[in-house]
Order: C-alpha cells, then structure tokens, then sequence
C-alpha cells in the first residue's frame, strides 16, 4: 500500500509539510470564481500534452493585481517552497482544443494565445470560460506549478501586446529552422524562458507546429546549450580549479570547473524524504563531452537547464574546461516547482567567486566537507573521477 494512503497527512515520510494537505490548503485559501476572469498575462501560455497531436492551449492569468512578480523566476530564489506553491496556486490556467498543426492557420483564440506569447510585457485578456475553473494545483517535475484550470469559450485582448523587433522577425521568417531561430534569438538577449514560449505556441521553424510546454522548456535549453558549446571548445582552458557553490530552495551545488577540454557531468543526489526520494539516498550521473550528447539524458530536463546555466559562465569567463557539477537535494525541497529552480539555482551559484585550488584532491576535499553526503557514495557514479572518460591530449601535456 502506498506510504502516502497510510499516512494521510500524519507526517509518516517525514517531509516538513504534506504536500497533498498544502494543495487543498492553498485552494481554499483562492476566491470563488466565475465564468470570465479579466487579468494580466505576465505573458504566460501553457500547451499540454494529453491527447496530441490535439492539445489543449491557452494564457495564464494570475488573480493578482500585480503580475510583475510571476515574470521573474529569479526572485522567487528569495522565497521558500511554501510561498512559491502558493505564488503559483492562484495561476487560473485558459485552454481550448486545437490541433498542434493549426499554428500555421490559428483561428480567434489561438492567434490571440500567439500574440501573448510574443509579448515582452504583461497583456490584458479577458477569458469566458464554459464552466467556472476548478480549483486544481498541478505539480509536474518539469513544469512550474499551476491552479485551477477551465476550458475557454471566448478570448479577448484588453491591451496590445508589446512585441519585441527581433522577436517580430524571426516570427515571420518562413524558411529558418527551429534550431536556427532560437539560435538568433538567444544571442540577440531573449531569454531561454520566452523563446520556449515561443517554440511551445509554434511561431518558430519552418513547418510550424505547437509544442507541448514540457518538451519546448527542454528542447529550448538543449539548443541554445548546443550553440554555446560550439562557441566555448574555442576558447583557452582554465587554468586552475574552480569551485563555485550555492544553496537555493533545497537545492545544492557544487560545481567545479577543472583544466582540460570541455566536458560536462552532472551528478544528482536525492537526500531522504527531499520529493521523490522516499526514505534512502537515490544518486545518478549524466555526462557528455566535446562533441556533445547524443540521447536523451536519464536526469531529465534538469541535465539540460544545469548545463546551459554552466556554458553562460563559461562563455562570460571566455574559457572551457572540464566540469564536474554536483546537485545535493534535501527535504526542504518538498513540492516539484519545475526545471527552472535548477537553471536558477545553478546560475546563482556560478554568479559568486570561485575557490580556486592547484590540484584536484583539495578541490575534491572542499566539496566534501560542503555536502551531506560523503564523497566515497557519489565519486562511484562519476566517470570524470572515476577515470572511463575519454583521455584527452591536453592531459599528456
């Protein structure tokens, strides 16, 4: 029997806080709502994924007046779980049933869902619903956490959208593959959150398609992460080995960039009653080098947003180098609240001086004495330490 039927709410898993109890919780703490909701998208549009190649599709509206704090996954780093959990239950999700092919030739609501993903700022839309959302706050490992949701009957803008010159531009060219796109746009300063808005609601690639939100966060920073390795295997290699660390919402990093060619490892250790863990250690290892990953990685979405926020630092630094990246989870990371808590956190991390050491033992030592679990149960799991990676010349130098 699940643990989770026996407990029911009694603190069994030892989890600070039920997160089936804080979900029925913050729902009776939203008003009652109706069958049309006026509001702010900050801009935000989610596609599902059920029943595709027709999926459901449409804004998020939050019932906050001020919206300005849902466009800035960063500063949500300031808050607890608790408070992002109910940040993200008052985010009333709109969709209507369309095929993922309709991108090319939208009809009212689809377009209008179009033009909101396009927006820079935050855009007025008023949303009939055909029955009053229901109070529902979806968790998903990928995605951020969303609130009731209903079907939509009509949609209107109150506002226009403020529609970016490169954004508009890229829109609007017919040949350009999907990968080119997001290419250009990341470079030009769009952030890898809009440009999966982008992708989700089909505005980019030649044959225009929607994308369901899950798949275009990934694929968003997978491409702008392959882009950026191209750029780094240019560059002069590090010379000595930096430590950079950081804590944010139960999530831990060490990351330690060593000399050598590009090469990439992530490490993930779930700490006991952190979500998903249950009650013993779960560690695993993801890794790629110079020529990049081949398969879908067995860590999930979060290999890819940990290593984009790595190539960003990289980049800023212009060196490469080998690295070893190491996630510690703990239990106050007790709710899913999606893959940008690693993007962000791991951005956070890398933002702070590094330690710098002359060999790799000391560096090693450093990082054992940060973590709760000790070096001997995780090294096992890293082929950079372990030494199955491929050897390159520099090492013989």
């Amino acid at each position: 029997m699940s643990l989770c039927l026996r407990c029911k709410g009694r603190g069994l898993c030892g989890r600070p806080k039920c997160p089936i109890l804080q979900r029925f919780k913050e729902m009776a703490h939203l008003p009652k709502l109706g069958k049309s909701l006026e509001g702010y998208s900050p801009p935000e549009v989610f596609v599902g994924r059920y029943g595709y190649p027709r999926v459901s599709a449409g804004p998020l509206i939050p019932l906050q007046k001020d919206v300005e704090i849902h466009r800035s996954p960063s500063d949500w780093l300031k808050m607890d779980v608790g408070k992002v959990v109910t940040l993200r239950s008052s985010v009333v999700r709109s969709g209507t049933e369309v095929e993922v092919k309709d991108a090319n030739n939208p009809g009212k609501m689809l377009q209008k869902a179009q033009e909101i993903a396009m927006s820079s700022t935050p855009v007025g839309t008023e949303v009939t619903f055909f029955k009053p959302p229901k109070g529902h706050l979806r968790f998903d490992g990928l995605l951020m956490p969303m609130g009731p949701r209903g079907k939509v009957k009509d949609l209107d803008l109150t506002t226009n959208p403020a529609v970016p010159r490169k954004v508009d531009q890229i829109v609007e060219e017919k040949e350009m593959k999907a990968s080119q796109a997001i290419g250009e746009l990341y470079i030009s300063g769009v952030d890898v959150g809009d440009i999966s808005r982008l992708l989700s609601l089909g505005l980019l690639g030649k044959q225009k398609k929607l994308v369901p939100t899950r798949w275009s966060i990934t694929a968003s920073d997978d491409m702008a992460g392959k882009l950026l390795t191209k750029e780094v295997l240019d560059f002069p290699l590090v010379n000595d080995y930096l430590l950079y660390s950081g804590e944010q919402l139960g999530n831990h990093f060490e990351i330690l960039i060593m000399p050598g060619v590009y090469n990439f490892e992530l490490i993930e250790i779930w700490l006991p009653r952190s979500i998903w863990s249950g009650e013993d250690t779960w560690i695993d290892a993801d890794n790629e080098g110079p020529e990049g990953k081949k398969t879908y990685s067995n860590l999930m979405g979060g290999y890819y947003a940990a290593r984009l926020a790595l190539l960003e630092r990289l980049i800023s630094e212009r060196r490469q180098g080998t690295v070893l990246m190491v996630r510690e989870i703990s239990e106050e990371y007790w709710a899913p609240l999606g893959v940008w808590v690693v993007r962000e956190a791991a951005r956070s991390a890398l933002s702070s001086p590094p330690m710098r050491f002359n060999t790799l033992e000391e560096a090693l030592d450093e990082i054992d004495k940060r973590l709760r679990t000790p070096l001997c149960k995780w090294k096992v799991k890293s082929r950079t330490l372990t030494g199955t990676t491929q050897t390159s010349l520099v090492s013989f130098l």
